[in-house]
C-alpha cells in the first residue's frame, strides 16, 4: 500500500513538529490500528500501514528534508530508497522494540505495547500534585488458554508451512535477493489452532479493566507523562504465548484544564487584578489571590500606577517540576470603569474633571504611529 495523503495529514501532526511529536503521534495510530487489536479489519489494517509509510519518512530527518523540499518526487529520485510497509516490524523495531520482529534471520526478544491514557487535572492539582485513580483498557493473556489460543484440553499444533520456524523466505528479481517474512499461515507462531479457545477467540489475549492509582508530581506541566512501568500489555503470543516476556509501560499523558482567574507561564502564575481609579490614582493596599496559600497576598500599589501595570510576588507561583523552587505570582493591575454612576459620584466626578489639565502636543507622533514604532524596535 502507498498512501496518496500528506503525511504530516495521516500522522496528524503540524510540519514543525519535533520529531519526538512525530514519534509519539505514529506511536497513537500504531497501537490504535495494530492488525491483532483489530483482527479481520481490513480498514485498521490499511491505516496502520498508511501510518508505518508516514512515519518511516517523517521520522527520518535526511528523508523528512527530501520530503519538505521536492515532496514524493525527491523521495522517488532518491537512491537506495525503498519501502515494504508490510514488513511493519522489522521496519519499527525502534517503536516496537522487536515485537515478533527479525532481522538477519534472529528473532529480537519480544515486548508488549505501550499504552497511552490522558488524565485531566486541576491547575490546583498541579500546583501541588495529586493521587488519582484511573481505570484503563490493555489487552492481558486469556485466563482460559494461558495465551496459546488453543481451548482447553487440546493443544497448537506445528505450522505445516513454515515446520514452525514462523518464517519463511521469499525471493525476488529473479533471485537477486531473498526475504525472510513472518509465516502467512501462522502470522509468525510456529503454531496453528485448529479447535480455539472460547475466551479469548484463539487469539490468545483478551481485553482486560485495569484500575491503578498513579501519583502526579507538583509542578507537573499539560502535555508531560508520568510512566508506569510494566503497566502496558504484555508480548504479542507470536514470539511469547505465555506473556513471561517483558511487559509495555503505560504513559499517563496529562492535561492541566484551564484555570478561571490564573494563568500559567513556565512556572509563573500571571493574575488580573481589578482595581478603581482612585486606588490607581493615590495608591492603595490590595489584594492578590494565590495558590500557594489560602489568604490572598497583600500588594502595595503605588499612588499614579498606570492600568496594565505588572507586579511580581517573589516565589508565590507553580513549583519547578525539577528543582521544586516556586516561580512568581504577576499580578497584572486592570482599571474597571464603572458602568453606572450614582448622582454623588457624578457630581464629584465633573468637579475633578473642571481640575483635569491634560497637555495634548500636536507635533508628538499619533497613537498608532508609536505603536508602528515599537514593533519595528525604533
Amino acid at each position: 500500500m502507498s498512501t496518496t495523503r500528506c503525511y504530516y495529514e495521516v500522522l496528524s501532526v503540524t510540519r514543525d513538529a519535533s520529531g519526538d511529536e512525530v514519534k509519539r503521534a505514529y506511536r497513537r495510530l500504531a497501537m490504535k490500528f495494530h492488525p491483532d487489536r483489530n483482527p479481520g479489519d481490513t480498514e485498521a489494517e490499511a491505516r496502520f500501514k498508511e501510518a508505518a509509510e508516514a512515519y518511516e519518512i517523517l521520522g527520518d530527518a535526511e528523508r523528512r528534508r527530501m520530503y519538505d523540499r521536492y515532496g514524493r518526487e525527491g523521495l522517488r529520485q532518491r537512491p537506495g530508497h525503498a519501502m515494504n510497509p508490510d514488513d511493519i516490524f522489522s521496519m519499527f523495531s525502534d517503536i516496537f522494540e522487536g515485537m515478533g520482529g527479525s532481522r538477519g534471520g534472529r528473532r529480537r526478544p519480544t515486548r508488549g505495547y505501550d499504552l497511552e491514557y490522558q488524565l485531566d487535572i486541576t491547575l490546583e492539582e498541579a500546583f501541588g500534585g495529586v493521587e488519582q485513580a484511573i481505570t484503563f483498557t490493555r489487552l492481558d493473556v486469556c485466563a482460559d488458554c494461558n495465551g496459546d489460543g488453543a481451548a482447553p484440553g487440546s493443544s497448537p499444533e506445528t505450522c505445516s508451512t513454515c515446520g514452525g520456524n514462523g518464517q519463511v523466505a521469499q525471493s525476488g528479481l529473479g533471485g537477486m535477493f531473498r526475504m525472510v517474512t513472518a509465516c502467512p499461515a501462522c502470522r509468525g507462531k510456529g503454531k496453528v489452532v485448529s479447535d480455539p479457545c472460547r475466551g479469548c477467540d484463539g487469539r490468545g489475549r483478551c481485553s482486560v479493566e485495569r484500575k491503578l492509582s498513579v501519583k502526579i508530581p507538583a509542578g507537573i506541566h499539560s502535555g508531560q507523562a508520568v510512566r508506569l512501568s510494566g503497566e502496558g500489555e504484555p508480548p504479542p503470543p507470536e514470539g511469547d504465548p505465555s506473556g513471561t516476556g517483558q511487559r509495555g509501560d503505560l504513559h499517563v499523558l496529562v492535561r492541566v484544564e484551564q484555570h478561571e482567574k490564573f494563568e500559567r507561564d513556565g512556572d509563573d502564575l500571571m493574575v488580573l487584578v481589578p482595581v478603581n481609579f482612585t486606588q490607581l490614582a493615590m495608591g492603595a493596599e490590595i489584594e492578590v489571590p494565590a495558590l500557594d496559600t489560602p489568604e490572598p497576598h497583600e500588594l502595595h500599589v503605588p499612588a499614579g500606577t498606570q492600568n496594565g501595570e505588572l507586579f511580581r510576588i517573589p516565589h508565590c507561583g507553580m513549583p519547578s517540576l525539577r528543582s521544586g523552587r516556586q516561580g512568581d505570582l504577576v499580578a497584572v493591575l486592570h482599571l474597571v470603569v464603572p458602568r453606572h454612576l450614582n448622582d454623588i459620584q457624578r457630581t464629584l466626578l465633573k468637579q475633578y474633571a473642571e481640575t483635569e489639565d491634560v497637555a495634548v502636543d500636536a507635533g508628538s507622533p499619533g497613537f498608532w504611529t508609536r505603536i508602528k514604532e515599537a514593533v519595528r524596535g525604533h
